[in-house]
């Protein structure tokens, strides 16, 4: 099942989002998290099943080198939705974000076939892939310190997880239409029964979103408490 019953999501309302979401004030949050977030706990589900199956000696996290930085120290007592949604809550990136994010960590997964995302690692790739498509794909950003007390991190790990993930990916960040088009499909698939509604133009559609958001994103203008939460 790739989402819970207790949740209605239909692909018109996904696709809804993507064009046109704005952010207010209590906004709900965008359904891509919940969709993104069923999506990665069944590859987490499948990655822990490989990796019973291997030898003893493998890390948990099934990569070696370089790609280990984005282990953690402690797997943090938060679930992905909850941690998606916390993103959402404090940073407001807009649905496009989390689209491109998902792009980034299919071609991550691609460019290191030794690397599995596990729950050892999911949490630091989470915040470290939508930090870099908000800044691809919005034009008010974030300082990397703002992303850095959001998800978690001291502010220097973050840089150093930004750079490291920048040079294993090649610095090929560029989603073009299509692409990104193809990956809206596919998520609207795990929200469909027929499967395949088109998204047209959405990559596009991102600079209207943005035009949009009438709230200037300062972090001089929030005084929230963030948890404390160790990656």
């Amino acid at each position: 099942m790739a989402v819970s019953n207790s949740l209605t999501i239909s692909p018109r309302k996904l696709r809804s989002d993507l064009y046109a979401y704005s952010y207010h004030i209590n906004s709900e949050t965008p359904l891509v998290i919940s969709v993104l977030s069923s999506l990665i706990k069944r590859t987490l589900t499948r990655n822990e099943r490989i990796s019973r199956r291997a030898l003893p000696a493998s890390s948990s996290s099934g990569g070696g080198g370089k790609t280990q930085i984005f282990d953690c120290r402690e797997i943090p007592d938060m679930t992905i939705q909850t941690y998606l949604e916390r993103i959402f809550r404090y940073t407001r990136a807009g649905p496009s974000v989390y689209v491109v994010a998902y792009v980034y960590i299919d071609r991550f997964c691609q460019t290191n076939p030794g690397f599995r995302i596990s729950l050892n690692n999911v949490h630091r790739l989470l915040i470290t892939t939508i930090m870099v498509a908000s800044k691809y794909v919005e034009d008010l950003n974030y300082r990397n310190s703002y992303y850095a007390k959001v998800g978690g991190l001291q502010t220097e790990d973050l840089n150093t997880l930004e750079l490291e993930f920048l040079f294993l990916m090649g610095f090929k960040l560029h989603v073009n239409v299509s692409v990104f088009e193809s990956y809206c499909c596919h998520l609207e698939r795990e929200v469909s029964f027929g499967g395949g509604y088109q998204i047209e133009k959405a990559l596009r559609c991102a600079e209207e979103i943005k035009s949009r958001q009438m709230i200037v994103q300062d972090p001089k203008h929030h005084h929230h408490q963030f948890a404390r939460i160790l990656l």
